[in-house]
């Protein structure tokens, strides 16, 4: 389920840091220091990566889905380069 502008907003720190996922493997965590920061969990040769995508509010909610949407084919085709014999 896709996160609102209002939810990123509102978004108040805990204890313990957290997540709020928006689909495709992005995800705003929230620390407990009251940061937010946008991240994307993907997988490249079998092993699970992080990418950060920068900080809540200078990084909007619309533009880390854009470069979610880069990194996505980025390595889309860097897994079929791997997988294609020439």
């Amino acid at each position: 389920m896709a996160l609102t502008d209002v939810k990123v907003k509102t978004a108040k720190p805990k204890d313990k840091p957290y997540k709020l996922t928006d689909g495709g493997g992005m995800y705003l965590l929230i620390n407990a220091n009251g940061s937010k920061y946008w991240r994307m969990k993907y997988r490249f040769a079998s092993k699970e990566k992080m990418l950060s995508i920068g900080v809540y509010p200078d990084v909007s909610q619309a533009y880390a889905c854009e470069k979610r949407s880069e990194a996505r084919k980025i390595n889309a085709i860097r897994v079929m380069s791997l997988t294609t014999d020439f």
